[in-house]
């Protein structure tokens, strides 16, 4: 089976992991803040680390003090973690349509369903390819609202030459396997806003209070600390940032391997009116995690079944968020977003990761072309 993702391992990073297992600290110590300057050195922004994609989303949401009541806009093209982490706080979730090229939620549709009550737009970065931050960022800004961007997809992409993690009042990373570097499991916050991405720190650090500056209770001595808000155990641990930093020093080699991918691809590809290939707009430079072609949807489960039949994995990302059964009582109808919904119906994800060879991207291509015809 050619895997659809993959993590890349080398021996400097499994050698920063067993000098971090050696040393003194396991949870939380000095390659927590290394590794989180180097990520502000990359996406533009302050960072801090956290155990996960979700867990990142989770604070952001905690940071811009999201309530019952509150209502996000989200597109439905995404990993339900995206809603998921607003929805525990008592959100409304509100989910606006997607262009059809990208995948990514359309501005305009942003615009028609900003109420009094909406807290947060949330752009999703389907794919790698950053979504439109600037036209996002003047409707956030009209509007007195926050701009969150979760680029689980897209770390060391650019968008009009800006990196992803400068644009947004919060954004969000996964460091999951499958994305474009991995700490195994983890994630990250970064923020333009100094405040937004201390109420997310200690959201991420159990809620603790540790400026005496800012104590309630006085006079109980060097060791006090105290709790204002409830926050959760979202920290990354040292041996963790360890994997992290050495993936950091590959980033670009990364980028320039899933580009190459890319290119190939479109070269094998974008010749059959049959298969839609993605688009990559002019003023972005996208760190690709996925590879999504849009199929005949009639054809689209036969195509799928093909080609896991000849061992390549491919998958389908994803689902209309508001399909999921945990949804139905909110009455979110059938057609509501028909772009995503179209989308969905169409989208198969090719293997995309660092491993793949010239003779697998004409094997999984020829095999693909092969379905097509058939």
């Amino acid at each position: 089976m050619i895997p659809y993702g993959r993590h890349s391992i080398s021996n400097a990073d499994v050698d920063a992991v067993v000098k971090a297992l050696q040393s003194d600290w396991l949870t939380t110590g000095p390659l927590v803040e290394e590794f989180e300057a180097g990520l502000e050195n990359l996406v533009g922004a302050p960072c801090i680390s956290v155990s996960s994609g979700t867990a990142a989303l989770h604070c952001a949401y905690a940071a811009i003090g999201l309530q019952p009541g509150d209502e996000i806009i989200t597109p439905p093209i995404t990993f339900i973690a995206t809603q998921a982490t607003a929805a525990l706080f008592g959100a409304t979730i509100v989910f606006a349509d997607v262009q059809l090229d990208t995948a990514n939620i359309d501005p305009a549709a942003v615009e028609a369903v900003i109420t009094p009550r909406t807290k947060a737009i949330v752009a999703v970065d389907f794919g790698g390819h950053p979504a439109d931050l600037d036209e996002l960022r003047a409707i956030a800004d009209k509007h007195g609202i926050y701009l969150i961007e979760d680029a689980a997809h897209s770390i060391g992409s650019l968008y009009r030459g800006r990196p992803v993690g400068s644009i947004a009042d919060i954004t969000t990373f996964s460091f999951f396997p499958t994305k474009n570097m991995t700490t195994a499991e983890g994630g990250a916050i970064a923020s333009i806003n100094s405040e937004l991405l201390l109420r997310a720190r200690r959201f991420s650090r159990q809620g603790l209070v540790k400026n005496s500056d800012e104590f309630l209770i006085n006079g109980e001595g060097p060791w006090h600390q105290e709790v204002h808000q409830f926050g959760l155990n979202y920290r990354l641990p040292d041996v963790l940032c360890a994997l992290g930093l050495s993936q950091l020093r590959r980033i670009e080699f990364f980028k320039r391997q899933r580009s190459s991918i890319f290119k190939r691809y479109q070269e094998l590809l974008s010749q059959n009116n049959a298969i839609q290939v993605p688009t990559q707009r002019q003023y972005v430079d996208t760190n690709w995690h996925l590879y999504p072609v849009l199929v005949n949807a009639e054809d689209r489960l036969k195509i799928f079944s093909g080609l896991r039949q000849k061992g390549i994995g491919v998958q389908v990302n994803y689902i209309p968020a508001y399909w999921h059964p945990i949804f139905s009582d909110r009455k979110y109808p059938r057609g509501l977003c028909p772009n995503a919904e179209e989308y969905y119906s169409r989208e198969i994800s090719l293997p995309m990761h660092f491993e793949l060879t010239e003779k697998d991207l004409e094997f999984i291509s020829g095999s693909l072309l092969g379905q097509v015809k058939g």
